[in-house]
């Protein structure tokens, strides 16, 4: 019998006539004795079944066996991914958005950019992860497929640190941008990249290398273990630093609004900037807080509710606060889509109509440049300059045809 991983267990090469016996898998709360064996004979026909069943040799957790947890453990993941994939579409729309305009292109956009990625990479991990651990089936290969699980499951660890590290740089650059009135925001993009990508990845490597010599255990979806605060610790750290810099930013609005230096467009610059950052801290940070403490087998149902369902839409509110509700992407698509609606009304005259002197003996051609190189307002204006005039227009051309 060849190499064969069921999805729970891995079962060796084996000669015919022969029965492995392998421990129990931990997985708690699903198996509740590990120290239990599972045991499978090898036919000539191949791998029999096994001689008890898990939920049997391994005492299965029969609170978890119904088909009401079936079903709801099913409905999760299905809510789950269609909240990362709407997150996904929201998330590369933003990305999009912010790439083509120019006029976007600054720091904060840059760094909001940055969240953006970090909350795409978690969408792919979450579909590769489960790929591999729930549709990948019976395979005759089990390091690898372990190698390909342990890798999924260090990509999504990963891009899960990310999000909270450029949620702290959200909140540092606009505590920075609050507290210092000049400072070069080159130099300390570079800091905020290091932070939000390279600080995930010294924590990571030093998970990935303790679960390889102390703790190689199945998949690593076990987080069940000692090892687990490299990876818990920092989160929770960025989330209390978080926290400090929501209190110090809404200390520094309240002196900002209510001093008389700063003038009305300035207040409102101040309360738009904060609104979507100081909403998206507290948001992120309370509810792995409040579970970060608690035993990992504590109420699953609510932790999954909160981790899983709420967690896959966090990316789609991430898209809509940062760039769809943002005025300056607003205007920039409106203005775009004025642009285009002039371009397409004049591009159709000229089908039809000759390259001619207008009245005032400009050329077309330097009517429609000036038309797209201007305001909106002023664009706007012209628009309906040019419709009335046509409008008066054409009596004069029907009755130069009848003549």
């Amino acid at each position: 019998c060849q190499v064969m991983w069921d999805n729970i267990t891995c079962w060796p090469a084996t000669r015919a006539g022969e029965t492995v016996v392998r421990p129990c898998p931990l997985l708690p709360p699903i198996f509740l004795s590990a120290e239990a064996n599972v045991s499978r004979r090898c036919t000539s026909q191949g791998w029999a079944d096994l001689t008890l069943p898990y939920f049997v040799a391994c005492a299965y957790n029969n609170s978890m066996a119904s088909n009401e947890e079936r079903e709801f453990f099913a409905a999760v993941k299905t809510i789950y991914t269609i909240g990362h994939s709407l997150s996904l579409f929201a998330l590369t729309a933003a990305m999009i958005i912010l790439c083509i305009f120019r006029k976007l292109h600054c720091t904060r956009n840059y760094i909001h950019m940055h969240l953006f990625m970090s909350f795409i990479l978690r969408a792919i991990a979450v579909f590769v992860k489960d790929l591999v651990l729930f549709e990948a089936g019976e395979s005759q290969s089990c390091p690898p497929v372990l190698v390909g699980c342990k890798a999924a499951l260090v990509f999504f660890q990963y891009s899960i640190m990310a999000n909270f590290f450029w949620l702290l740089v959200e909140g540092l650059y606009l505590h920075t941008l609050l507290v210092i009135s000049f400072f070069s925001e080159k130099k300390y993009f570079w800091w905020y990249i290091f932070i939000g990508w390279g600080t995930p990845m010294l924590f990571i490597i030093t998970w990935t290398i303790t679960r390889i010599h102390y703790d190689d255990v199945g998949c690593w979806q076990i987080i069940d273990s000692p090892y687990w605060w490299i990876i818990r610790a920092p989160i929770l750290i960025s989330i209390l630093v978080n926290f400090i810099l929501f209190i110090c930013i809404i200390r520094i609005l309240v002196q900002k609004l209510h001093s008389p230096d700063v003038g009305l467009n300035n207040s409102s610059q101040y309360t738009r900037l904060a609104k979507s950052t100081l909403l998206l801290i507290p948001l992120f940070g309370a509810n792995y807080i409040v579970f970060a403490f608690f035993p990992d087998n504590f109420e699953v149902k609510i932790k999954l509710v909160f981790d899983l369902i709420l967690g896959s839409f966090q990316g789609f509110l991430v898209a809509v606060l940062y760039c769809f509700l943002n005025g300056e992407v607003q205007s920039e698509l409106k203005r775009k889509w004025r642009r285009w609606h002039v371009e397409r009304y004049v591009g159709g005259d000229l089908k039809y109509h000759q390259p001619s002197l207008g009245s005032n003996g400009t050329n077309c051609t330097t009517q429609i440049s000036m038309l797209t190189k201007c305001s909106p307002k002023t664009r706007l204006s012209s628009f309906q300059a040019e419709t009335s005039i046509a409008e008066h227009e054409e009596p004069r051309l029907e009755g130069s045809v009848e003549h």
